[in-house]
C-alpha cells in the first residue's frame, strides 16, 4: 500500500491512496499523521483504516506529480500543525560503500591506516546484528533537524548562503510516531534525499553535524511496509534536460551491517526521542552519491532518486541562496 499527501488551496489538505494511474482520496483525514494517529488508539492497523474510508473521488495522478495540476504533492509524511514535533534524524556509516567514501575523504587528515569512520563500519559490521534479545553496537547517528526543512517531490533543495556546497544523498527513510506512553510505532518506509553539504564534511569530519542541516526531501509516496531486506535503485543527476550522471544503488539489511531493530533500538533509547506525540523520519543510507565521485553539482542540476517498489521518483532541483551570509546576533533581556 502506497499514500501520497496532497494539497489545494480551496480544499485542503487530503491523503490518498495510490491505484495508478488515478490517486484515490481516503475520506476524512487531511494527514498521515491523523491516520496514524487513530489507527494507533484502535488496533494499530494502518492500512485497514485506509480502506475502511476510501472515497469513490479520485484524481489523475501524472498532472499532480509533473506539478501541472491545482493539487501539489506535500511531503509524503509530515506533522499537519507542530512541524517542531518532528525530528529528522539518520545513521550513517552502514553501507560498506558509504564507509569508503568517508574514509577517502578523511584518511589524508590522519596518519592510521583506518579513519573513526571506517572504524566505526567495521563496529557494525561486528556487533550490529545482534541475536534475538540482545543488544547490538550502536551506529553512527546524526541529527539532520526539524519539519521546516522538509520538502516535498518537485520542490527546491537549497544551498544556504552559508554553505559550501550541496548535493544528493538517495536513501530510504523510515517513518515513526510516538504513542500517548511515548512507544514508536513505524509506519513504512519511504524514497528520501538527506541532501547534504560534503565540502565542508570534508574540511575536517567535525563539520559531520553542521553539514546535515541543510533542507531535506522525502516521498512522493509512503509505502505502509515492514519489509527492508534488499532494495534496489537508481540515483541520477540531470543537467540542462541532460542525464549527467548515474548509478544503481542498493539499501535494505542484507546490503548494510546493522540490522533494522538495532538501529531502532539505538535511536528510540533515548528519553528525549519518546516523546508522546512524536514524530520522527530517520534515513537509513546508501551506497553511492555523485560526491563520492568528485562530481560538483551546478545551480539548476535536477537530483532523482528511485527504488524499486517504492513508488515514483522523488526529483528535485539543486538552487542556491540570493542573500549574502549576514551576522545574526542574539538579542537579550537584561
Amino acid at each position: 500500500m502506497r499514500l501520497v499527501q496532497i494539497l489545494h488551496k480551496e480544499k485542503g489538505r487530503k491523503v490518498a491512496l495510490v491505484e495508478e494511474p488515478v490517486l484515490r482520496i481516503v475520506s476524512g483525514f487531511g494527514s498521515i499523521y491523523e491516520l496514524a494517529r487513530q489507527a494507533i488508539e484502535n488496533d494499530g492497523d494502518l492500512s485497514a483504516l485506509v480502506i475502511q474510508n476510501l472515497s469513490r473521488n479520485d484524481l489523475e495522478y501524472d498532472p499532480i506529480y509533473q506539478g501541472v495540476s491545482d493539487w501539489k504533492l506535500l511531503p509524503s509524511f509530515d506533522h499537519p500543525t507542530e512541524p517542531l514535533a518532528l525530528m529528522l534524524s539518520g545513521t550513517g556509516l552502514t553501507h560498506k560503500a558509504s564507509a569508503e567514501n568517508r574514509q577517502k575523504m578523511h584518511k589524508a587528515q590522519l596518519d592510521s591506516d583506518l579513519t573513526d569512520s571506517m572504524k566505526m563500519y567495521l563496529m557494525g559490521v561486528e556487533g550490529g546484528r545482534p541475536s534475538k534479545g540482545r543488544i547490538g553496537v550502536q551506529p553512527e547517528w546524526f541529527y539532520k533537524g526539524n519539519g521546516t526543512i522538509l520538502r516535498a517531490h518537485g520542490e527546491d533543495l537549497e544551498i544556504p548562503s552559508y554553505g559550501n556546497d550541496g548535493g544528493e544523498e538517495p536513501e530510504v527513510a523510515g517513518v515513526y510516531i510516538n504513542d500517548r506512553k511515548g512507544n514508536p510505532w513505524r509506519l513504512g518506509f519511504t524514497t528520501a534525499n538527506e541532501f547534504s553539504d560534503h565540502i565542508m564534511e570534508r574540511k575536517n569530519y567535525l563539520y559531520l553535524a553542521p553539514s546535515k542541516i541543510r533542507h531535506c526531501s522525502i516521498g512522493p509516496e509512503l509505502v505502509i511496509a515492514t519489509a527492508f531486506e534488499d532494495i534496489s535503485g537508481k540515483v541520477s543527476i540531470h543537467r540542462n534536460n541532460e542525464l549527467l550522471w548515474e548509478r544503481a544503488i542498493k539499501t535494505g539489511e542484507s546490503n548494510m551491517a546493522h540490522n533494522i531493530l538495532n538501529l531502532e533500538y539505538h535511536h528510540f533509547k533515548y528519553e528525549n526521542h519518546a516523546v508522546p506525540g512524536q514524530c520522527h523520519i530517520h534515513f537509513f543510507g546508501a551506497d553511492a552519491f555523485s560526491f563520492g565521485e568528485e562530481l560538483l553539482l551546478k545551480e539548476g542540476d535536477i537530483m532523482k532518486v528511485a527504488w524499486q517498489g517504492m513508488g515514483r521518483p522523488l526529483r528535485n532541483r539543486l538552487v542556491k541562496s540570493g542573500q549574502s551570509e549576514t551576522l545574526r546576533i542574539a538579542g537579550h533581556l537584561f
